[in-house]
Formats: C-alpha cells, structure tokens, sequence
C-alpha cells in the first residue's frame, strides 16, 4: 500500500542550491547594467553636443566652399 507520511519527526533535508548557476546569472545580469548604463551615457552625450556640433561642421564646410570660391573671384587663385 501507499506509505504513510509522517509529519514533525526527523530533520529536514536541505539541498544545496548550486552556486556556479546563480553566479553565471548575476554576473550575466551585471555585465548587461554596465552596457545599458554605457549606452544611456553616450546617448546623454551626443544629444547635449549634437547641435553644438552640427553648427560647427555646418560653418566649417561653408568657409571651406564659399572661401575658394570668392578668392577666385577676386582673381586670387
């Protein structure tokens, strides 16, 4: 027949958790913070230089078209 459990006798049986799985997760979830929080840090950057940049890109390729451009008309190059 069925064996009849017995409940408050005898002490409970605890099984180790394993430990190399539990490990390999953190540092799974920690290596994966660390690109976020990198990520999060470069977008931060380019959208508080962004403009700052494309106004200085903007002027710079103007002085370097409109320049030659006009020393050529006063007969310079």
């Amino acid at each position: 027949m069925a064996e009849e459990i017995e409940y408050g006798k005898g002490t409970p049986m605890v099984v180790t958790p394993s430990m190399a799985a539990i490990e390999s997760l953190v540092e799974d979830i920690r290596y994966r913070g660390q690109l976020i929080a990198r990520n999060q840090k470069l977008e931060s950057g380019v959208g508080a230089t962004g403009i700052i940049g494309f106004l200085l890109g903007f002027l710079l390729v103007m002085v370097l078209v409109f320049v030659p451009l006009k020393l050529r008309e006063l007969g310079v190059i």
